[in-house]
């Protein structure tokens, strides 16, 4: 994300680690290749929060990574203690800024940000369904040898295993997908879809998803500095959209200047609807599991004193 915000000259780029010397060196050896890229911009690194002051936009991907065998959701108690660390953090240096959480579980990684920050709904957001999205139009694409700027197609529901590839609004340029792809074959690259990270995962052995991610979120913090109102599918905090109250989930949304401006309703089939149900309901166990780990951590501190 670094390279990519220095290469289309968004800004200077302050990397944040807690281990030491970690950022400052990763910044030190993009800084060396401005003079080739022909980048002005200034990257620099750090182990205190203080060095994020007054920064526009905050990206979060702290936390610990998937190995192979774990779920995104195996990660809810570890990440939790993290995200909070972090959201502090970015609440006391950087109050005004925009922010986007990778860190997984996505859904209730975002939720507990925005609880943590206290922030308004329009400055926190979660990078989920640019991805999933991507990953559904790259297979269309890869299935019917065509280039991927012909495929339109969306992912929305929590970022997880349960997610809903929306059939329905799957084109090949304005063509519907079934009219090129047998329902039996679209069920196989949906279900490669949900499984996408996990495959990625299964073949690093010891790391994750890293450029398709990355792509994502500058997607998004482009839309937010150039206020394209860009419509992208995003984990957003629904108030009644989709029938959803209180929630982070899985969305279109139009990014601006002002942050996530509008979630837009699309109609979803019978199919979708139930399957969006059920991504919904596993968000909601996660965010109970979190919760409850959440409140047992503060019993134990308050036992100790």
């Amino acid at each position: 994300m670094a390279h990519l915000c220095l290469l289309k000259g968004l800004g200077d780029v302050v990397l944040f680690d807690v281990i030491d010397g970690l950022p400052q060196g990763k910044a030190l050896d993009l800084l060396h290749s401005a003079p080739i890229e022909n980048f002005d911009a200034q990257v620099s690194g750090t182990g205190k929060y203080e060095g994020i002051a007054g920064a526009d936009v905050c990206i979060v991907t702290a936390g610990l990574a998937r190995k192979p065998g774990m779920s995104r959701d195996d990660l809810v108690g570890t990440n939790a203690k993290i995200m909070s660390q972090v959201a502090e953090g970015i609440k006391t240096y950087a109050p005004d800024s925009f922010v986007i959480v990778i860190t997984n579980p996505l859904d209730v990684m975002v939720t507990l940000m925005k609880r943590v920050t206290g922030f308004p709904k329009n400055r926190v957001v979660g990078q989920s369904g640019i991805l999933d999205s991507s990953r559904y139009r790259s297979f269309i694409a890869q299935e019917l040898n065509v280039s991927v700027a012909s495929v339109a197609a969306l992912v929305l529901g929590g970022h997880g295993d349960d997610m809903v590839p929306v059939r329905s609004t799957c084109q090949i340029s304005g063509v519907p997908i079934e009219k090129l792809i047998s329902d039996k074959r679209l069920d196989e690259i949906e279900a490669r879809v949900r499984k996408a990270g996990g495959e990625i995962v299964s073949l690093l052995k010891s790391g994750s998803a890293f450029y398709s991610p990355a792509s994502a979120a500058i997607r998004m913090v482009e839309a937010y500095f150039f206020d394209k109102k860009e419509i992208l599918p995003c984990a957003a905090y629904l108030e009644g959209e989709y029938g959803v109250q209180g929630l982070y989930f899985g969305v279109p949304v139009i990014i601006g200047e002002g942050g996530v401006e509008k979630v837009v309703e699309i109609d979803l089939n019978s199919q979708e609807k139930k399957a969006f149900e059920v991504s919904l309901t596993r968000v909601k166990e996660l965010l109970q599991s979190m919760d409850r780990l959440l409140a047992e951590k503060v019993r134990k501190v308050k036992s100790q004193k």
